[in-house]
Parts: C-alpha cells; sequence; structure tokens
C-alpha cells in the first residue's frame, strides 16, 4: 500500500533546480552521436553530418526575451507551479539559454538529421548537398528530457537558432508561427487528438528577422513582401520527437551499407522508438524481428486512428511528408496547418501542398508514410523471409484498416451505431452543394433538430441559390437519419469513445456523445490573424483568450464567446493571403 501511495503522489516542480532532478537524458544516454560533432555544442554552420544518431548543440538565446503565454493545462499535468513561467531561470532556459543550468541538466541541447519522403517518393533535393546527408532537425533543438510522474517527456526550443541542418536559414521562429503552433498543440490535446504539446511561449523584445508575408487584403497565393518580424522561441513537449523521415534515414543508410555501422544504428534507433513510445505494448524479451512487427503493427492502428480524428474535428496538416509525421503516431510540426470553414474534400491550406495533402486525402497520404515507415524497417528483417512478407501484409492491408476507423468515425459524428453509406453518400453531396460549415453543421446536428432550421446556421448561402429542389432533400436526408437514429435507439452504442455508455440510449445519450465527438470551436485561421496581429505590438490578451476558448472546445461557453467564435466565416476573409491560404509558416 506505501508503495502504491507513493506511485500516485504527483511530483511537485516549483523551481528549475526541482527540474533538474528529474532529468534522465536517454536519448543521449543509449543512442550514438555524430563523431564529427563538437562537444561543446558550437555546432551551427550547415554541413554534412554522415553518421550517429544526433548533434550536440547549443540553441541560441533570443535576445531580451518577454512572456507571451504558457499552458496551464500541461504545467498542472506536469507538476509545475504556474508561476514557474515568468520566473527568470525558467524564461532563460526555454528561451535558449542553457549556460547557466543547474547539474545534472546539460548545457548542450541536441538536433536530430532525417530523410524526407512526399507522398511516397524519397527526395534529396532539399538536402544542400544533394546527398541527403545534410538535412534535419534546422532550427529546432531539443533541450531536456525527463521522467515526470512516471512519464518521460522531451522539451524541444522552436527556433531556437542554427544547426548543422539548418540549410543557411537563419534557424528562427517568428512570432506570427508560433502563437498558431502554440494554441494549435493546446487545442488538438483539448479536442482529443494525440498531439506533441505547449509548454511556453516567449518572444524578443529587441531581435527580429525579415521574412516573406502577404500584404493586407492580399488575393496572392504565396506572400508577396517582406515584413521585419520579432522572434520568438515556442517549447514542445512530447514522449519524443522521432519522426518516419528518422527511420528513413537510417534505412536507407543501412540499405545502402553507407558505413559500417549503418545497420547497427538502424536497430538502435528501431528499440529507442519503442522503448520512448511502444514500451507498454511491445515486450523486451521479443527478437528484434518480432518487435519491427509489433511496432509496424501498433504504428498502424496510431496513425490511422489519427487521421480519423483528423477528419473527425476538420484538421488538415497541410504538409504531411514522411519528416512531419511522428514515429509515436501524434500529430507534429504545425506549419500550414488549417481546420475547415466550408466543408471541402479538396481543402488545403499550404499555397505548396497540392491535392495528396488535401483534407479527405490525407488516409492516402498516411498510407504512403506508412509505406516508408516499413519500408525503413525492412533491412532488420532481410534474414527472416517470412517476417519480411508479414510486414508487407501490413502495408497492404492499411487501407482496409484506414476505411474502417473512417467508417467508425463518420459513424460516432452522426450519433450512429454504425455506417451506412447510402446516407453519409447524400450527406457529403448536400454539404458540398449548399456549401456548410463543417464544425457548425456537425455540432447543429448533435441537438438532434426536428426540421432543418437550425441547420441553417451552418450554410453559406441561402438555399433558394442552389441546385433545384435542395431544401427539399437536405429535409428528406434528415428524416431518413432520424429514423435510423430510431430504429437504433433501443439498440446498445458502440463508438470510439472511451467514456461512452454502453446502456440503451435515449435522445439525451445521442445528443451528448455526438457532442463529444462534434466540438462546438475549432481554431481557424481569421480567428488567429488578429491574435498574433496584436501579439507583434505586444498585446497578448488575444492570444490568451484565444486559449482559453479553444482549450474548451466541447464545452457550451459565454453568450460573449459563442457570438464571436461560432459563426461563419465572413465573405471578406475567403480568398485572402494569410487567412484562407498560406505559404510555408516561418
Amino acid at each position: 500500500m506505501t508503495n502504491q501511495l507513493s506511485q500516485q503522489t504527483p511530483v511537485t516542480v516549483e523551481t528549475v533546480d526541482d527540474l533538474a532532478k528529474l532529468v534522465n537524458y536517454s536519448l543521449m544516454d543509449t543512442l550514438n552521436s555524430d563523431p564529427d560533432a563538437t562537444a561543446n555544442g558550437d555546432d551551427h554552420a550547415p554541413r554534412q553530418v554522415f553518421s550517429g544518431h544526433y548533434v550536440p548543440v547549443k540553441p541560441t538565446p533570443i535576445e531580451n526575451p518577454e512572456y507571451v503565454a504558457h499552458s496551464s493545462n500541461l504545467f498542472a499535468e506536469l507538476g509545475f507551479a504556474d508561476s514557474m513561467a515568468q520566473s527568470a531561470n525558467f524564461m532563460s532556459l526555454f528561451s535558449g539559454d542553457l549556460s547557466n543550468v543547474p547539474e545534472p541538466m546539460s548545457k548542450v541541447g541536441w538536433a536530430c538529421g532525417y530523410a524526407l519522403s512526399i507522398f511516397g517518393t524519397e527526395y534529396i533535393q532539399q538536402c544542400p548537398f544533394r546527398t541527403g546527408n545534410g538535412y534535419g532537425d534546422g532550427r529546432a533543438v531539443s533541450v531536456l528530457e525527463a521522467v515526470i510522474n512516471d512519464k518521460r517527456w522531451e522539451m524541444q526550443l522552436k527556433g531556437g537558432g542554427r544547426t548543422p541542418y539548418c540549410r543557411g536559414a537563419d534557424g528562427r521562429a517568428v512570432l506570427r508561427s508560433s502563437v498558431r503552433e502554440f494554441l494549435a498543440q493546446e487545442h488538438m490535446h483539448a479536442l482529443g487528438v494525440p498531439t506533441s504539446r505547449s509548454l511556453s511561449l516567449y518572444v524578443s523584445k529587441t531581435e527580429t528577422v525579415q521574412r516573406p508575408w502577404y500584404s493586407e487584403g492580399s488575393n496572392a497565393q504565396d506572400p508577396d513582401q517582406m515584413i521585419s518580424e520579432a522572434v520568438a522561441i515556442s517549447t514542445r513537449v512530447a514522449p519524443s520527437f522521432i519522426r518516419v523521415g528518422q527511420l528513413e534515414l537510417f534505412g536507407r543508410r543501412a540499405r545502402t551499407q553507407e558505413h559500417p555501422q549503418a545497420m547497427a544504428e538502424l536497430e538502435l534507433l528501431m528499440l529507442h522508438l519503442i522503448d520512448r513510445e511502444y514500451a507498454d505494448v511491445i515486450d523486451q524479451k521479443l527478437t528484434n524481428e518480432q518487435k519491427v512487427l509489433l511496432l509496424a503493427r501498433e504504428f498502424r492502428s496510431r496513425l490511422t486512428s489519427l487521421i480519423a480524428n483528423w477528419i473527425r474535428v476538420g484538421y488538415c496538416q497541410g504538409n504531411f511528408n514522411s519528416d512531419n509525421c511522428a514515429a509515436g503516431g501524434f500529430t507534429l510540426d504545425y506549419g500550414p496547418f488549417g481546420f475547415c470553414d466550408v466543408f471541402n474534400p479538396q481543402y488545403q491550406p499550404w499555397t505548396g501542398g497540392g491535392q495528396h495533402f488535401a483534407f479527405l486525402n490525407q488516409g492516402v497520404a498516411a498510407e504512403r508514410n506508412f509505406l516508408m515507415f516499413c519500408t525503413a524497417l525492412s533491412p532488420l528483417l532481410m534474414s527472416t523471409p517470412d517476417y519480411l512478407e508479414q510486414l508487407q501484409q501490413l502495408v497492404d492491408g492499411f487501407a482496409t484498416e484506414m476505411q474502417t476507423k473512417m467508417e467508425q468515425m463518420w459513424a460516432a459524428k452522426l450519433g450512429l451505431n454504425t455506417f451506412d453509406a447510402a446516407l453519409f453518400n447524400e450527406l457529403e453531396t448536400l454539404m458540398l452543394q449548399t456549401p456548410v460549415d463543417y464544425t457548425i453543421f456537425f455540432r447543429e446536428l448533435s441537438s438532434l433538430p426536428d426540421d432543418i432550421g437550425p441547420l441553417k446556421k451552418s450554410f453559406y448561402r441561402d438555399l433558394a441559390q442552389g441546385p433545384q429542389g435542395l431544401e427539399q432533400r437536405w429535409s428528406a436526408w434528415l428524416v431518413q437519419w432520424q429514423t435510423l437514429l430510431g430504429t437504433e435507439g433501443n439498440s446498445t452504442m458502440l463508438i470510439a469513445d472511451e467514456n461512452a455508455d454502453t446502456q440503451p440510449r435515449n435522445r439525451d445519450d445521442i445528443i451528448a456523445q455526438m457532442q463529444r465527438v462534434n466540438p462546438k470551436f475549432t481554431l481557424r485561421e481569421w480567428l488567429l490573424v488578429p491574435a498574433y496581429q496584436q501579439a507583434s505590438v505586444g498585446n497578448y490578451a488575444l492570444v490568451r483568450e484565444l486559449q482559453k476558448v479553444m482549450t474548451q472546445p466541447y464545452a457550451e461557453q459565454s453568450q460573449e464567446v459563442e457570438d464571436k467564435y461560432y459563426r461563419l466565416k465572413a465573405s471578406e476573409f475567403f480568398g485572402v493571403g494569410g487567412c484562407s491560404h498560406l505559404s510555408c509558416s516561418s
């Protein structure tokens, strides 16, 4: 009993000295450092990295940091006192200054290399050396790994300065993109979507960089001017930041025998990934070949669930290359992401993304990333052809599992036990022809309206302006849906919700279930723009307001909040650069 109580007693962290007692650098302790690296981390010029899992890098602090925000929710989970966020030592550490951290904290961080594949095709052109040995964490520097309340967390600075992988860039992030990522990560967590988390956000009061961006009201696809923006550092937190692209890099080196330790380094990385992300489901006693198969199976399950969750909440990753795909199966790297306003299967917030990363194509994009994941691990199975065959079967079965997860998700959004293809296909057609606001439509539907009146709150035009008979078709669809709900009214609800009631459902049960999967508020780009615009002149009130609203996305909030955040996108925002679309975020 004493042991159980001690395990349940959460750690309280009130100072950086308290945090120092919890450090545990498993990556640097168990993986290989680049043999050409400098021990002191002064390694900021672009260069080729031929071997090793990481490069020790000392981050470059931002000048005169100022507090913008922190995640009270994550602080509470970690046992951090809220007061720490504005304490001098904490601000120094998480704005890039490791020079005065207490022992046994490391005064040097680390950056990792990875490969790049786009929709299942390997590329090395993005590497300045055209070899693939110069691509990786160009401005992301991990500074801390700690075990807190029996969970391992890695803390990584986004915008922490140049690394050997910077490809000649400045290694900085600007306040605009940092606000977007800071708010989006905690919003996604509150939506119930696996994601990296946001710890803190600091901005420099004096340091700026030049970035391309859109002039006010511009309808250009790409930025049409250079602007000066304040630099910022956001700290993101996850069990690890191992990407599919990392496995690809080491898989490629093993496949081509680039150096004598290539196969051993791939195996080490595979085992480290399991230790960091899959230790609870993969037995250490298994052979490495068995571990590879279980790892692939579990990753496939997580990845298909992740994509179904993205679609459920209207999220589009925009740039779902393998280097933006976390090997732990969660959302990573909020660059040109977006949340749907108008429902559109081809919605793509990134001007450079192409339709292969569009909203309803994300399942296919994930399948390509899973293929690259398995291809990267396949050298470890070369001596066991039967295991290679089983790995191929997992790849071949991806689309079926993805379809199953999608149908379960659509059924849940509609309050149904089972997916009805005819009902859904007609709904998709109606949503396109009307058109509708994706979030508002499903939230209004969650109240089980008797007629289509409440649904019109989500319509972007009068039904009379649409195809002939559109209103009648909506009414007919609603009756068909209500009939299905009634037919299922006495059955047991089976949905992907761990809190779901498995008793026979009544009307209130269905409403409650639907409201658990259909959020009321999502973080649309036109809500983000004024927040980072005000932040650029030192007013962080709207950032903090958005943070408060968007970390309660399923809750019925005040009328003031509803009027401000639960409404259609205004016509003047359509087609505007930086609001309806954006180039790669910086």
